[in-house]
């Protein structure tokens, strides 16, 4: 049995608990008690079964836990409890494994009053929610990867705007859309940086691009302002002295150093000298804003057909979200959620689906003329060459897998090879015929 114990203050009377909320992430399973006041809690585990108890000191139970979601969370069920004549209450979580919970108590803030946090991780370490990166997806033609990062969530719902309306749904809603889009787009795959309603660090979102191998970040926002006549959408791409200063860490930083920069044929810092190792980042951020800058005001030219434009070119600024080295970033602010007008827009699925298709047609557009060396897009800009493309066979690798990653036809590809059956062996070479 482990046991962990949390001060808090000793009250006289008994607090109200407002709310249960439970939400799942990559990382953890978050749940969160709405207080009418802070408490005093103890959380242990039991197994066989394996349980979590987390006992309330002074506080009573006034919501309703019928409507929980569990699904895709350890718990299998919620139970509670009355203790010491009524004063306390006791919560039981069923588990259908094992977990570690953490808990901690927040303060109010904005429409959050007193909460009682407990976050629920695996046995193990969680790891990253990443895209593996393959060495054939490196050498041999590859999509081009977009990593797509929906601003706020969870218990940060960034700007409010009229009737409720959370930053954090509006840009989900948009980056789900877009997501879409360039999932449907041959040469493009998309990586949603949150998939749900949950909070992602800002430096754990950049983790997660670069660990995805992402050629590009895109972050999705909603802007506010203290009055309610401003409105537009805006882009931003990382200030110069942002990213100055972000050189300066990622070279100081030894675990930064050791990581692949540069994209496609990417180099290591971990072996080079400081003055070798700053010149190569130097170049490649460079190239990264500049690429930025670019793509950007692509977007702006097909954000104004949709929207209102509230800076007409590509601003900069230091913005945290878009401090990877290596990454064309943009932080694209789709409308001022607290004009009452552009709420409204803001708050409507089409709306949402034209910010996300403008932004699709300003990426795709400038990627697909500037495409990264080694990938579908550079291939097909090539013209499809008979000579462009070689592929050489790896283990695991078979002839269905090979003409669904090129986009060429089973037969084509065996009938431009002169195979007489589906038998191929390790390091054969494969011509890919013209799509």
């Amino acid at each position: 049995m482990a046991v962990l114990v949390c001060p808090s203050l000793v009250l006289a009377s008994q607090a109200d608990i407002d709310g249960l909320r439970i939400r799942a992430s990559p990382e953890r399973t978050r749940i969160v008690f709405d207080l009418g006041q802070p408490v005093e809690h103890n959380i242990f585990l039991l197994s066989d079964p394996h349980r979590l108890v987390i006992d309330i000191s002074s506080a009573r139970f006034g919501s309703d836990l019928s409507d929980l979601v569990l699904e895709q969370t350890p718990i299998l069920a919620v139970r509670t409890s009355s203790r010491n004549k009524g004063e306390d209450i006791r919560v039981v979580l069923d588990l259908n494994e094992e977990v570690r919970p953490r808990s901690f108590v927040l303060k109010p803030i904005m429409q959050y009053g007193d909460r009682l946090v407990i976050d629920l991780y695996g046995k193990d370490q969680p790891s990253r929610a990443v895209v593996p990166k393959s060495e054939r997806a490196l050498t041999q033609m590859r999509d081009v990867i977009i990593a797509i990062d929906a601003g706020h969530g969870g218990d940060d719902p960034g700007a409010v705007g009229p009737g409720k309306l959370y930053e954090k749904d509006v840009v989900l809603g948009v980056a789900k859309k877009l997501h879409a889009l360039l999932e449907q787009e041959p040469g493009f795959r998309a990586k949603l940086i949150r998939e749900g309603d949950y909070y992602v660090a800002l430096r754990k979102r950049t983790e997660i691009a670069r660990s995805s191998h992402a050629d590009v970040f895109l972050s999705i926002h909603a802007d506010a302002f203290k009055t309610p006549n401003v409105s537009g959408a805006s882009v931003y791409a990382i200030s110069q002295k942002g990213a100055t200063s972000e050189a300066a860490r990622w070279l100081a930083e030894k675990e930064n150093r050791a990581d692949l920069i540069g994209g496609v044929g990417s180099v290591s810092l971990g072996d080079k000298d400081d003055l070798l190792a700053g010149v190569l980042l130097d170049l490649s951020m460079t190239a990264s804003l500049s690429f930025s800058l670019e793509m950007g005001s692509s977007v702006l030219s097909n954000l104004k057909r949709v929207n209102k434009l509230h800076k007409k070119t590509v601003e900069q600024a230091a913005f945290a979200v878009l401090k990877s080295p290596d990454i064309p970033s943009l932080l694209i602010e789709t409308g001022y959620i607290s004009n009452p007008t552009e709420a409204r827009k803001l708050a409507t699925r089409s709306h949402q689906a034209k910010l996300a298709n403008a932004i699709f047609r300003g990426v795709a557009v400038y990627i697909q003329a500037n495409p990264p060396s080694g990938s579908y897009l550079a291939w097909v800009k090539q013209g499809r060459r008979q000579d462009a493309l070689t592929h050489v066979i790896e283990s695991g690798d078979t002839l269905s897998e090979i003409a669904v990653r090129y986009r060429v036809s089973f037969k084509s590809l065996k009938d431009f090879n002169g195979l007489r059956n589906d038998t191929i062996r390790l390091g054969q070479t494969l011509k890919i015929p013209p799509g």
